[in-house]
């Protein structure tokens, strides 16, 4: 954490029900036991790097020694400032439990700038976690370490049910590495399932960046397989920075719509569209500029309304474009929709400096 301290900021020895609330639920589950604690010095509000006031760990070790990190910050910890009486600030606070060495004496630090980066994703963004959320970390989350677990999941922490506090009532979200086939086959099917269904493998959802997949093992793995063609996908969303299209008129014959999309998010189009629109769940494509909607249809059908693209598909249409569209560069057509032509265009993924690490397509 950037100008971090070992102990409280001086303002959280001031007035702060929402804080003494936070530790209070703490305090119920580790009684006697003094955390580790990361104090920010100069706060956001102030112009500091670090959105979270303070991240405090505790050490334990069962079922599996580990460091149970719990934010402060994303709720309302000094006075209520929002207009929502029922819920204190955003209303969760981030935990998150991470495999150790029965003789580390400290938490790492690349653990501490996770939570705060977690967090300043959503000062910046808006957009809160849930129970059964997951997200993509585009790479290691601990850099510079071998790893797989390059994703996440939110659970609510299994330790810590919701409190009241004087500011509302709040969550403990769990934040669970994933490797990237897990995070798949979370969007193919439900997050809150999958994370279910690897408890046994993971007690209490500890990351343990040594891990390998859990998919690996073949019961976990055929249960996850069961579940997702019993209950399809609950994702409906996906986001791309290539997306567009256009109606092209054709003389005695009906209009061609072309549309455009990026190679990388034709993986996970094809895989999810059938586990979304056959089980009556329509599918949502986000662009910049508009969005493609896909909906199940009795018959094939292309409309177009105020920066949207909807398209009806059957089922047997579905299953045609999962088996037609690929992650490269070209045009398809399909015979069950012949009134649009899919051009997919090379993705490039690049780094925060703008460098081009990876080319899709």
């Amino acid at each position: 954490m950037t100008d971090a301290t070992q102990a409280r900021t001086d303002e959280a020895h001031d007035l702060s029900p929402g804080w003494d609330a936070i530790s209070g639920a703490l305090e119920r589950l580790y009684p006697g036991q003094e955390p580790k604690h990361y104090g920010t010095v100069i706060k956001w509000m102030l112009g500091g790097p670090d959105p979270l006031d303070g991240i405090s760990a505790w050490k334990r070790m069962d079922p599996v020694p580990h460091w149970h990190f719990v934010s402060y910050g994303l709720t309302e910890l000094y006075s209520k400032e929002s207009d929502d009486a029922d819920t204190s600030g955003y209303g969760f606070e981030l935990t998150f439990r991470l495999a150790c060495n029965p003789a580390d004496d400290e938490p790492p630090a690349w653990a501490i700038n996770f939570l705060q980066n977690l967090a300043r994703y959503v000062f910046k963004s808006g957009n809160v976690f849930g129970d059964g959320h997951w997200m993509t970390a585009n790479g290691p989350i601990a850099l510079e370490r071998e790893t797989l677990i390059c994703s996440m999941g939110f659970v609510f922490d299994p330790e810590l049910p919701a409190i009241d506090t004087p500011h509302g009532r709040m969550a403990f979200i769990q934040v669970v590495g994933l490797t990237v086939d897990e995070e798949r086959a979370a969007k193919q099917w439900q997050t809150r399932k999958l994370l279910d269904v690897l408890l046994p493998e993971m007690p209490l959802w500890v990351t343990d960046l040594a891990r390998p997949s859990l998919l690996d093992n073949a019961s976990v793995r055929a249960r996850v397989a069961e579940g997702t063609q019993r209950d399809g996908s609950s994702s409906g969303f996906l986001f791309t920075d290539v997306l567009g299209w256009k109606v092209q008129k054709r003389l005695l014959r009906a209009p061609v719509t072309e549309i455009v999309l990026g190679a990388r998010q034709v993986d996970e189009l094809v895989t999810l569209l059938p586990l979304r629109l056959p089980f009556g769940r329509g599918f949502r494509v986000a662009g910049r500029e508009g969005a493609l909607v896909f909906e199940h249809g009795d018959v094939n059908s292309v409309s177009e309304s105020d920066g949207q693209l909807t398209l009806q598909l059957t089922d047997d249409t579905v299953r045609e474009l999962a088996r037609t569209l690929q992650p490269r560069a070209g045009t398809y057509t399909l015979e069950g929709l012949d009134g649009v032509r899919w051009q997919i265009e090379k993705t490039t993924i690049k780094s925060p400096e703008g460098k081009v690490v990876r080319t899709i397509g």
